[in-house]
């Protein structure tokens, strides 16, 4: 299991990088940058990247450069700087696959009902960090986490992501965070995710990164065990989400922040 909780310095946990595996060159360098900022501020990391984005609004959009290219990069991520890695699968057939490479497999929020992929990341051993769908109460969670338990797996983590607001916008109800908590797993809360803004005319995904810094705050400020946060060095050309992501060069000012504030309220 990978430990949120009670580590030495007493701060939250940190999965970040960025939405989509884009080419090696590129993951090794916020690899290495979240790496240093991290052990400056003692915050635990686990590198997050997808190997694939299957969840797309156009056909168009950019689903990744081949999955087992992408897989070896994360691998290359966790050995050459030593931090666990995580990223999404999408079927119950991809979860040994992606097992081989990573550390944690990521369940997405759309398929967090999905008894056969649930149940087959579970028996992979791996941590399995379910998001919570945005149609789902926090509550409900608890039975997407039974499903890993009782395929033999007590390694879970919970994400929250924001609830459906309407058709085009999501809110992010804080009571969730110690609701999810009562389980008895590590409760993550996915910062950018929770600013899209889906279901543009466009069929490309908008975002309110400028609120980023409130929603982290606030998530720390009731005492989540992680937080969650897509970045890029420069998200305007990122190839998914960034128009929610945060720019690679405010990621050390706002974990400061954040460390400030979980001091304040331990």
């Amino acid at each position: 299991m990978i430990e949120l909780k009670n580590n030495p310095a007493g701060n939250f946990f940190l999965l970040a990088g960025p939405c989509v595996i884009e080419g090696e060159e590129m993951a090794m360098r916020i690899a290495e940058r979240v790496v240093k900022i991290t052990e400056t501020l003692q915050i635990p990391y686990v590198f997050k990247g997808s190997y694939r984005k299957a969840n797309r609004s156009r056909l168009d959009s950019f689903t990744g450069i081949g999955d087992e290219k992408a897989l070896k990069i994360l691998q290359k991520v966790r050995d050459t700087f030593g931090v666990p890695t995580v990223s999404d699968i999408h079927s119950a057939e991809e979860a040994e696959m992606a097992a081989e490479y990573v550390d944690i497999l990521q369940i997405p929020a759309f398929l967090c009902r999905q008894t056969d992929l649930l149940v087959a990341a579970a028996k992979t051993g791996k941590t399995i960090n379910i998001k919570k769908g945005q149609f789902l109460s926090p509550l409900a969670m608890q039975f997407a986490a039974d499903k890993v338990v009782e395929a033999g797996n007590k390694n879970v983590m919970l994400t929250e992501r924001g609830t459906t607001f309407g058709y085009q916008d999501l809110v992010v109800d804080y009571r969730g965070i110690p609701e999810m908590q009562t389980f008895g797993y590590p409760v993550i809360l996915d910062v950018t995710h929770s600013l899209q803004q889906p279901n543009q005319t466009s069929g490309v995904t908008g975002g309110m990164p400028q609120l980023i810094e409130t929603i982290a705050k606030a998530g720390i400020a009731v005492g989540v065990d992680g937080i969650f946060i897509e970045t890029h060095e420069n998200p305007a050309v990122a190839k998914s989400d960034g128009a929610n992501m945060l720019k690679l060069d405010l990621l050390e000012g706002l974990l400061t922040k954040l460390v400030r504030i979980r001091e304040a309220v331990k």
